[in-house]
């Protein structure tokens, strides 16, 4: 060997400047994983992702990111990962569509075990989830962004690829939605605050 290549476990060769261009981008990519795969997770279910598609979201969002590492713009990997998300969110909610409906337990017929307010925190989950699967995926971005992850509404524009005015528009309608569905609910007044 010359100095210049390296011999591959298949035999080719190839140049240093290669192997630590491949390193770098490996190393990017462990980095951009460990940092932003819980807000993955998390935002894929927040946006309408079903409890048993949410790890394979999350995997789907991780491998478009590990084919585009090296195009993603630094300082832009939450942006391109959160825009990901939301392709991805809205491909399992359209299969999701198609798919035939299994029935979700409503009522578990034993709520000993689980503890009373264990299961009132589920069934505020299901009715939240039934509310937020209403709204439109730009809607609903923005609404899990803002009122769920806190974040501002400049940092949402600049992780939509959207104006501030966008943002905030976007954000009134959402509300709006959430308000009226949430008061059509025979229970709206556990979602708005406290019980009777």
């Amino acid at each position: 060997m010359d100095g210049a290549g390296l011999t591959l476990e298949d035999g080719s060769m190839a140049t240093r400047e290669g192997a630590a261009a491949e390193a770098a981008i490996a190393k990017r990519f462990r980095t951009l994983a460990d940092t932003h795969y819980d807000f993955v997770w998390r935002s894929l279910r927040r946006l309408g992702v079903a409890d048993g598609d949410v790890d394979d979201g999350a995997q789907r969002v991780f491998l478009t990111a590990l084919r585009k590492v090296a195009s993603i713009r630094v300082g832009s990997e939450r942006s391109f990962l959160f825009q990901t998300a939301l392709r991805v969110a809205s491909d399992c909610r359209r299969a999701r569509r198609r798919r035939p409906e299994v029935p979700a337990i409503e009522e578990a017929k034993d709520a000993a075990p689980i503890g009373e307010e264990l299961l009132d925190m589920w069934r505020a989950r299901q009715r939240l989830d039934r509310i937020l699967d209403g709204m439109s995926i730009d809607l609903r971005a923005v609404f899990v962004l803002f009122e769920l992850d806190e974040m501002t509404m400049a940092e949402i524009a600049v992780l939509l690829g959207v104006p501030a005015g966008t943002v905030a528009s976007r954000l009134r309608r959402a509300r709006a939605q959430f308000r009226e569905k949430a008061a059509a609910l025979p229970i709206a007044s556990r979602l708005q605050g406290g019980r009777k």
